[in-house]
């Protein structure tokens, strides 16, 4: 179990395996913690570790990982935070992937610091599509089991947090023009529910120039991590 702090910031963070480094941004939206890959349909932490450097992180008042909270917190405020953990661990440059919440996490980081990232898998990725609802009540499930604890954050800035994350269209903190223009290698497995619609995940594969979509990756987990380590070392 390691920590990395860093200005009030404490994120719990995990590596397992050697070789070159892939970051992981884990499903559980607000609550994203690398004990939810666990119940994923494979865990990259175990299926990739022979082959490459897994980082596994809590994101910031998720899991282990705690933070200060304020009304200015938004995507921008997590891309720092992974920025961070890779300078702290010495990595110039790696792969990612992010299941839901985590792919928006892994387009901010590409948009912060494009040559940090070689290729990234994008796990039925989060995304709005008349579900604006769904993120608002998950936020806010969220934010009143912190409540008790954080009696310092006022309600205003629970709701500026929340609209700094949720108010956005799309895939929230990038639009469709970043993901035409994005170079970076994406394998994108299909979304196909409420939070993770398949129209969200579809339009990633149309638009960016080196995006390959995978859309029956779930029923058979030995495929999809073959496929994921295929794509992973042909960016290496």
């Amino acid at each position: 179990m390691a920590f990395f702090e860093n200005d009030g910031v404490k994120i719990h963070y995990e590596i397992t395996g050697e070789g070159y480094p892939i970051l992981l941004f884990a499903p559980g939206g607000m609550r994203s913690a690398m004990s939810f890959w666990e119940g994923s349909p494979w865990n990259p932490i175990t299926a990739l570790a022979n082959d490459f450097q897994v980082i596994a992180m809590d994101q910031r008042n998720a899991g282990l990982s705690t933070a200060p909270i304020s009304g200015a917190d938004s995507w921008h405020t997590y891309t720092a935070d992974h920025i961070a953990l890779l300078d702290h661990l010495g990595v110039e440059k790696c792969h990612i992937m992010g299941g839901c919440i985590g792919g928006p996490y892994c387009f901010g980081l590409i948009n912060a610091a494009p040559s940090r990232v070689s290729a990234a898998i994008i796990q039925q990725t989060i995304g709005i599509d008349d579900n604006r609802a769904a993120f608002y009540e998950m936020f806010d499930s969220w934010a009143e089991a912190l409540k008790p604890e954080r009696t310092e954050v006022s309600d205003a800035d629970w709701s500026s947090f929340r609209s700094n994350m949720y108010d956005g269209e799309f895939l929230l903190n990038v639009d469709e023009n970043f993901i035409a223009n994005c170079q970076t290698p994406l394998l994108v497995l299909l979304g196909n529910d409420l939070y993770h619609p398949e129209s969200t995940s579809r339009r990633i594969a149309e638009l960016a120039p080196q995006a390959t979509l995978i859309e029956d990756w779930k029923s058979d987990a030995d495929a999809t991590v073959a496929a994921a380590l295929t794509f992973l070392k042909e960016n290496t």
